[in-house]
């Protein structure tokens, strides 16, 4: 029975090709993690940006509640302390709980 050698030039390119897999696939693995931070960023972007424009529009809510209320104490200043009253005992009924 014959034994098939291996010359020293078939392992080396062997070993060159394994090598160069193996720095194609880190290759691609770097480009897709390079890829989902890029797409992290963006979300992280887009959450950042909503927020500030929540935020804007709760400061509209509360300018636009403070002038109600001063309008409403202007106009009718019994109702509206009648209304924060009922207001303030709910809110302590519900923090008791």
């Amino acid at each position: 029975m014959a034994t098939v050698g291996y010359s020293n030039l078939d392992r080396d390119e062997a070993v060159r090709n394994v090598s160069n897999q193996a720095s194609d696939m880190a290759n691609k693995a770097s480009y897709q993690l390079d890829r989902a931070l890029d797409s992290a960023e963006g979300v992280a972007r887009q959450v950042a940006d909503q927020g500030r424009e929540a935020s804007e529009r709760v400061g509209e809510v509360a300018s636009n509640m403070k002038t109600a209320v001063d309008k409403s104490v202007q106009d009718q200043p019994m109702a509206t302390l009648a209304v924060a009253a009922a207001m303030g005992f709910v809110l302590g009924a519900l923090w008791k709980s």
